[in-house]
């Protein structure tokens, strides 16, 4: 078996990105290298009716890259995970979408994103809507439950990606749907920028 060499420390990197996101779940409208909140929602295509219905508390940590509803609208009745849920966002679009008959799991590192995630779906009476910690590489989804996997800039955060897609393709059925959004890079990066752990989160 060949063992593969990250190019960073994951648990090192995972303390970075905790660092970075927790000032935007606890200071969302400071000045970040990235936009996020009602701003980007509309920049990203969101649909405005839906998020103008939202409190401030499930918008205004939002920090995606895209916008993964555009690949398609998720079915009344699905049950989707939300990998990487941060603040919510994605998570509460996605629970407008599948209805009370269906249902969200978000899942984040980050005991501030979580607690404003939960602020905010209890705010909106989402009953539908759960948020768990959890990492990416080991998510606390049981095999095959969701009909949709969905993220958004997460994923490009983490060291280990493989893994990542291997944990994404456990949590959904047979048939279930990927739709994420992403940071991707097809150009050569030097060695050392690819091990600078300061430039992934940057």
């Amino acid at each position: 078996m060949r063992i593969e060499t990250l190019a960073v420390d994951p648990s090192t990197l995972r303390e970075e990105v905790k660092s970075k996101y927790r000032d935007v779940a606890c200071n969302p409208h400071g000045e970040y290298h990235f936009h996020t909140g009602r701003p980007l929602a509309q920049r990203l295509g969101y649909d405005q009716t839906v998020v103008e219905a939202m409190p401030d508390v499930a918008v205004e940590s939002f920090a995606g890259v895209a916008n993964p509803f555009l690949l398609r609208t998720l079915a009344r009745g699905d049950k989707v995970v939300d990998a990487g849920s941060g603040g919510g966002f994605d998570s509460f679009i996605a629970a407008h979408q599948v209805g009370s008959e269906g249902r969200v799991v978000g899942i984040d590192m980050l005991p501030e994103m979580l607690e404003k995630s939960q602020k905010a779906a209890k705010l909106m009476g989402l009953a539908h809507v759960e948020f768990r910690e959890g990492i990416l590489e080991e998510m606390p989804v049981e095999d095959g439950w969701a009909d949709v996997a969905i993220s958004n800039g997460v994923i490009n955060l983490c060291a280990d990606k493989k893994r990542v897609f291997g944990e994404l393709w456990r949590v959904l059925r047979p048939g279930g749907s990927l739709q994420f959004a992403d940071i991707a890079n097809g150009k050569p990066v030097p060695e050392s920028a690819v091990r600078n752990i300061d430039l992934w989160t940057a």
